[in-house]
């Protein structure tokens, strides 16, 4: 990211799909012609981990830190690869065209998952297959067996499992692995699926030039297969459960803060093994993507600690982790660290010490630059700095449009309004942000389809603190448009970011 170039944020789920959700077939390789097209570097995605009903299908609650979303396989895909026949996908339900009804995607998908796995084993599966497995044992077997575990002992959590199982005690696992041994080889299988169509997406990114900025949560889910299998890295009682768990304080989206619920790592005993989990998670990453975000970067520095049990943020403190450290081991490990810092909300000088030390660029959002002290303000254009990386706005944001009619105050849109010369209409201020973000000197800029299409408050991805209804938005078939690629391809000259 040393040179000026420009992307697009979009989820995989987000892409328009006649299967209810976008996924890794045509869609993907269309959107990429699209970025190709408009002089796009990059494709910035959200977390591609495997998520659940249980926690709103939220990308930043995954069941396992490892294992790959299998909702993301394309069953065009699966015909082509030879997994399904094209008559085995009748009849495609009528799913909604402009958002994912996830409870009818899981049902249809599932099914076409059986179809392909019972039709693969009883042609004897593949030394492929076997070979994926034997390669990825080391989190496959744990994740595969956590889930079909976990339907056995629905509604269950881990913690409340059977003791032996529970404390993973090898004469109990050993038993477990022998009655759920097709429940387990078919959650191998999907992973074998999604790692086809992956590695054949990541060749075509290759072949157009766009480099993927894939996306990190800082903390895991105590239902995962990684605190499961690793207690001892998390900071749990006697019963195996958190006493104390992972939030932030009030701050510009929540005035009680947010209770994320997720247990916090136990850094001293981390520290024993040079970070060694932590480290294969990102390397396991980095051999699918090109770019890793870490989402909320602080917490590698210090982090909100809430005692488990609390409904608001509000009686949390800060706990200082290891940052130098770890990020010290990470760098012998990758000289060049191929991160993204998100270093949004109140950043203390420790954090822009960490930044610098490691040359990790954080990010600017302008949506945030337009408040009080807005010549001072960080996200400003005029004071965003050459290796930050400018954003209009964030997953976590309202689109322009919305932030404009229903967030902006009576002083933001004044401010706007005196730093752009005018005033500015509802139906030209994504334009105007997105030419912000372009001429500043950041080398990156990256821009929510949303905001590139101008759309409202019904396209937001995620409205932190509000736990249902988020990540369902979806592309409308032909919304990107070759104009709107042309459009886009201009103002990248324009400010020379091709």
């Amino acid at each position: 990211m040393n040179t000026r170039g420009n992307g697009l944020l979009l989820h995989i789920t987000s892409l328009s799909s006649r299967f209810g959700i976008g996924d890794l077939g045509p869609a993907s390789d269309d959107f990429l012609q699209f970025l190709a097209d408009a002089g796009q570097r990059y494709w910035q995605i959200l977390p591609i981990h495997p998520t659940d009903p249980k926690y709103d299908n939220s990308p930043y609650h995954a069941l396992s830190a490892f294992a790959y979303n299998p909702l993301l396989i394309s069953p065009e895909r699966m015909i082509s690869d030879g997994f399904l026949e094209k008559t085995d996908l009748d009849p495609i339900p009528a799913f909604p065209k402009d958002y994912v009804d996830f409870a009818s995607v899981i049902s249809y998908k599932e099914t076409l998952f059986s179809i392909a796995y019972e039709r693969f084993m009883s042609k004897g599966g593949s030394e492929g297959f076997s070979d994926f497995c034997e390669k990825n044992a080391w989190w496959l077997d744990n994740y595969a067996l956590f889930v079909a575990l976990r339907k056995r002992y629905a509604p269950a959590t881990w913690g409340d499992w059977p003791l032996k199982l529970k404390l993973y005690q090898a004469e109990a696992i050993n038993e477990m692995k022998r009655k759920e041994y097709e429940g387990i080889q078919r959650e191998q299988f999907l992973q074998y699926l999604f790692s086809i169509q992956w590695d054949r997406l990541r060749k075509t990114c290759k072949s157009k030039g766009i480099l993927l900025i894939g996306d990190i949560p800082i903390y895991v889910d105590y239902d995962s297969a990684d605190v499961w299998t690793n207690p001892g890295l998390f900071k749990l009682n006697a019963e195996q459960k958190p006493f104390v768990i992972a939030g932030v304080p009030p701050d510009y989206f929540s005035e009680t803060g947010q209770v994320w619920n997720n247990p916090i790592y136990n850094w001293e005993e981390m520290e024993k093994n040079k970070y060694s989990w932590w480290i294969r998670r990102i390397e396991h990453l980095i051999n699918h993507i090109d770019y890793v975000r870490i989402d909320h970067f602080r917490g590698l520095i210090e982090f909100w600690e809430i005692p488990a049990g609390s409904e608001t943020a509000i009686n949390g403190r800060w706990v200082m982790a290891p940052a130098k450290d770890f990020l010290r081991n990470l760098v012998r490990k990758f000289p060049y660290l191929p991160i993204i810092a998100e270093d949004l909300g109140i950043i203390t000088p420790d954090v822009r010490e960490v930044l610098r030390e490691f040359s990790i660029p954080g990010m600017d959002v302008l949506l945030f630059a337009f408040g009080k002290g807005m010549a001072e303000n960080p996200y400003i254009p005029h004071n965003i700095t050459r290796d930050r990386i400018v954003y209009t706005g964030t997953h976590d944001n309202n689109p322009i449009q919305a932030w404009f009619a229903i967030e902006a105050s009576v002083e933001e849109k004044k401010n706007l309004f005196a730093y752009v010369g005018r005033e500015v209409s509802a139906d030209e201020i994504n334009m105007i942000l997105i030419r912000m973000a372009m001429m500043s000197v950041a080398n990156t800029a990256i821009i929510p389809v949303q905001d590139l299409l101008n759309l409202g408050v019904k396209s937001r991805m995620n409205q932190p603190g509000i736990n249902a209804g988020n990540w369902i938005w979806k592309l409308d078939p032909g919304q990107l448009t070759s104009e709107i690629s042309l459009r886009l391809r201009n103002l990248t000259e324009i400010y020379g970011r091709i």
